[in-house]
């Protein structure tokens, strides 16, 4: 299963988890990857850390439960993978969140994920993870 097909599933099952409030083990197929696993579990873990670095890069500081929840676990998915400093570039982690959006959100979704992903690339420095609240304005 290529990746791009197992980040999805870790978005939708965050996605069903953010409505819901059901456990994510219940949310992700038994046969998942571990991949899509690790995913999922670690983007919940830092979902508080993740909103705030949501609401300091939207633009004038939006609430984080004014943005839709599909584009928001989409989001938390990305920035989880940025910071992560594993082993996927940036520009996957954004050309990825960039296309889910195109392909399951509204048509203002995939500029709206770009803008708030690539004024983080922007702000951090190399190897360093941006602190909540450091966006530029």
């Amino acid at each position: 299963m290529k990746r791009s097909d197992q980040r999805r599933l870790a978005v939708f099952a965050l996605y069903q988890n953010d409505l819901t409030g059901r456990d994510l083990d219940t949310l992700i197929a038994d046969d998942a990857t571990d991949f899509t696993r690790a995913l999922a579990e670690a983007t919940l873990e830092e979902r508080e850390k993740l909103d705030e670095q949501i609401t300091s890069y939207a633009k004038g500081n939006w609430p984080i439960d004014r943005i839709a929840p599909l584009e928001r676990n989409i989001l938390r998915v990305a920035i989880h993978e940025l910071l992560a400093n594993g082993d996927v570039p940036p520009e996957v982690a954004v050309d990825e969140a960039v296309e889910l959006a195109k392909n399951y959100c509204s048509a203002d979704a995939p500029k709206f994920v770009n803008g708030i992903l690539g004024s983080i690339l922007r702000d951090i420095p190399a190897g360093a993870s941006p602190e909540p609240g450091a966006a530029s304005d």
